[in-house]
């Protein structure tokens, strides 16, 4: 999504269409608000009908074998004439063997998507009348659309920062506190990586509006052996790094990057062009979606919320509609089984 809001230059919108000519999918760029989205889906067969318009159009593809033209059968479901397999229109999805009701999970993509600061389990579970366990097993599946790769490489100026997540020890009870964990100590706090790429897109006006892109991701340690690499996997060559004084940064010239600090120790914040609170108020947002939303995250799970941050900030500029409309579409062709969620909050979100 947010690859195409930079590579094109053009427009400060998603092309989020499915190439399905039709009625329904024309809907599906209406929905500006809650109530278009429940109006329309009435009923689990409506939803149905258009996840299929959706997903095949006429031509009902087979997820086993690849084989188009499989025929409906009187229960619903589709039979594949090749490999004799059965399968739903939900089969291959995110919402594969799921009971809870197809509204329900519209409903909470959409939430999840137009929230600023995203929607807890506690919440969701009140508002589509569900528990907050399944509600919190929604949501874990629904982040899996927020994958970040290294498809796109970030380029130009890129701003390079680190932040520590965890709570403050003052704020623990004395026999709770960790002794020497001020600072960058990982005893009891985890550092997590982030760039961010300043750049621009045109709007509806024709007007050029300054935009950024940012990637984070967890890491174990922040020396140089650590950040360097991941730096060249994300940021183009040739581009412009810009960075504090943190010196596992120094050396970025050999990998064929210009490189600039920004001394904060000697209480410089900017100069000129060469500043990093781009990146800085991107963990503000991070850190209020936390602190205001979530409350707590466990390690296992935090890069699951990473990766939603970011998704947000890449497509903030985007409407509510044409959010929707990608995640929709990137549900579409996901599969998440549920021992895959714990696997997916240990591992990261990023394809290293």
């Amino acid at each position: 999504m947010d690859r195409v809001l930079r590579n094109s230059k053009k427009y400060s919108i998603l092309a989020c269409g499915n190439t399905h000519e039709s009625v329904s999918m024309k809907a599906l760029f209406e929905f500006d608000n809650l109530f278009s989205l429940t109006s329309y889906f009435t009923t689990e067969k409506v939803c149905k009908e258009f996840l299929a318009q959706q997903r095949w159009g006429g031509d009902v593809v087979c997820p086993i074998c690849g084989k188009h033209h499989c025929k409906q059968r009187f229960d619903g479901r589709y039979r594949c004439d090749r490999c004799k397999h059965n399968f739903s229109v939900i089969s291959g999805t995110i919402f594969e063997n799921t009971k809870v009701s197809l509204r329900k999970w519209f409903i909470a993509m959409y939430l999840i998507s137009s929230h600023k600061k995203g929607v807890s389990s506690h919440q969701l579970s009140r508002d589509i009348d569900v528990s907050q366990k399944t509600a919190w097993y929604m949501l874990q599946k629904i982040r899996t659309l927020y994958k970040q790769d290294d498809a796109t490489a970030l380029s130009g100026i890129v701003e390079c920062d680190e932040v520590y997540i965890g709570g403050k020890e003052k704020w623990k009870h004395k026999s709770m506190r960790t002794p020497r964990t001020q600072g960058r100590s990982t005893k009891t706090k985890t550092p997590v990586f982030g760039m961010m790429e300043r750049s621009y897109i045109i709007d509806r006006n024709g007007n050029e509006v300054p935009m950024s892109y940012v990637r984070a991701i967890i890491v174990s340690k922040t020396d140089r052996a650590t950040l360097q690499p991941i730096i060249g996997q994300f940021v183009e060559e040739g581009s412009h790094v810009i960075t504090d004084e943190l010196s596992a940064y120094k050396g970025l010239e050999q990998l064929g990057y210009r490189h600039s600090v920004v001394a904060h120790g000697a209480e410089e914040y900017a100069n000129g062009d060469v500043f990093t609170n781009g990146i800085e108020g991107f963990w503000c947002h991070f850190r209020r979606m936390i602190d205001g939303c979530y409350h707590n995250v466990s390690d296992e799970h935090l890069q699951a919320y990473i990766d939603e941050a970011c998704y947000r900030w890449n497509t903030r500029k985007a409407s509510q509609s044409e959010r929707f409309c990608d995640m929709f579409n990137k549900s579409i062709g996901l599969v998440v089984k549920h021992y895959e969620l714990k696997m997916y909050g240990m591992v990261g979100g990023l394809f290293l």
